[in-house]
């Protein structure tokens, strides 16, 4: 591989996202994962959630670090160009754009319509990651996990990198939670 191609996908994910660092994910996951095949959806998912836990915009880390991985140093520098330059560029163009023609219903219309294709794009990915954990914790836990972390974050406004940040040491501690199924024992009948 090389740094054009690294540039290149960061620069179509960085062109084609729309709403924000979170909301441009499942591009750049289409890029990476589906499209190049640099890293598995497990290895991308992991890559996220250490993400998260760190400051500043998400796409740059991802970028930064994914480039690292594939090329070293120079391959993060590509990788973090090729994410910012484009979004430093359609700022300037469409936000001057928009601005000069946010009263017209169609462009108002244009901006709402984009809205619903970020949410599937998000359900998309939603749904990669809980296939990811039900492999390693299967179903209960990971639905336990999933009202647990809501009611955290949704009720208490306890901040997502929190959580992260704990179910990562939490792993490193070497702790695993599963349900296993009771075992039956068997009585041996005397003959």
């Amino acid at each position: 591989m090389k740094y054009s191609e690294i540039f290149m996908a960061f620069f179509r994910a960085g062109i084609l996202g729309f709403g924000g660092g979170p909301a441009c994910l499942p591009v750049i996951q289409k890029e990476i994962v589906d499209r190049c095949g640099w890293l598995s959806k497990e290895e991308f998912g992991e890559i996220v959630a250490i993400a998260n836990t760190l400051p500043g915009p998400i796409n740059c880390k991802m970028s930064g670090y994914i480039g690292y991985r594939l090329k070293g140093p120079l391959g993060s520098v590509f990788g973090v160009m090729a994410t910012a330059v484009p979004s430093a560029i359609m700022m300037i163009v469409l936000l001057g754009t928009l601005a000069n023609f946010s009263d017209i219903h169609q462009v108002r219309g244009m901006t709402q319509a984009i809205i619903p294709v970020v949410a599937v794009m998000l359900g998309v990915m939603t749904w990669d990651f809980l296939k990811a954990a039900v492999k390693g914790l299967k179903w209960a836990a990971t639905l336990i996990h999933v009202i647990i972390i809501t009611v955290l974050v949704g009720i208490f406004n306890l901040h997502p990198a929190v959580i992260i940040i704990f179910m990562l040491f939490w792993a490193l501690m070497g702790h695993k939670i599963t349900f296993k199924k009771p075992e039956i024992k068997k009585r041996r009948v005397s003959q």
